[in-house]
């Protein structure tokens, strides 16, 4: 899953950063309330974690701009313990979720796979087509019932073909998903990756359409 995490303090946004990286999501970040607007507005999320106190444009600002605009993609806001106000205000704004500050990792990742279960077609963190089967919360694959060893970016690009087992996915669309907007992308990497994966999982597993990109046979 992609994730968008617009927070303006340096060690939180770090910190978040990391457990949502570790949890199998790409993650892009934004450090104030106009750049992460624009990427909300203009970039495709499956989450956005938005803190609502943020410089040149507060949080609620751009949650109100997204729902006009028809973003409809969820968002968990981060805010203020005592600040009963600003959590009214954030779920009137189109929040689907809040968690105060401050607040313990685990809560924020359960709270993020409890929206991603909701608005996704999966509603179990374990998915299974044919003979792999995807554990999302705890970031593992077994194929015919054996553990398999994948690093990182092979998990994320397998986990973004699982989720529509038979839709074809171009390279752009693959490399879009695996690396941060600010980073060079390749998209010749992606066959390096879908190698990889191929020598891994059953042979027939993963589908060339030639012009298009791949897909996962389901």
């Amino acid at each position: 899953m992609r994730i968008l995490i617009i927070e303006d303090e340096a060690q939180l946004q770090a910190q978040l950063a990391s457990a949502v990286a570790a949890a199998g999501h790409t993650v892009e970040l934004a450090s104030d309330g106009q750049e992460g607007c624009y990427l909300g507005e203009v970039e495709s999320f499956d989450a956005v974690i938005l803190d609502l106190g943020l410089p040149l444009m507060d949080g609620l600002s751009v949650l109100r701009h997204w729902r006009a605009q028809g973003c409809s993609m969820p968002v968990l806001i981060l805010t203020a313990r005592n600040s009963w106000q600003e959590k009214v205000a954030g779920m009137d704004a189109g929040a689907d979720d809040y968690l105060a500050k401050p607040f313990h990792m685990e809560e924020l990742l359960a709270r993020l796979r409890a929206l991603l279960r909701r608005l996704s077609p999966h509603a179990s963190s374990i998915w299974q087509c044919r003979d792999i089967r995807l554990d999302t919360r705890q970031a593992s694959v077994w194929v015919q019932g054996q553990p398999l060893n994948l690093t990182s970016h092979e998990f994320k690009l397998l986990a973004l073909l699982m989720q529509q087992p038979g839709q074809v996915f171009s390279r752009s669309q693959l490399s879009e998903h695996l690396y941060p907007q600010d980073s060079e992308r390749d998209s010749n990497t992606i066959e390096v990756f879908i190698g990889r994966l191929r020598k891994k999982l059953p042979s027939d597993s993963i589908e060339t359409v030639r012009g298009m990109g791949y897909r996962l046979r389901s």
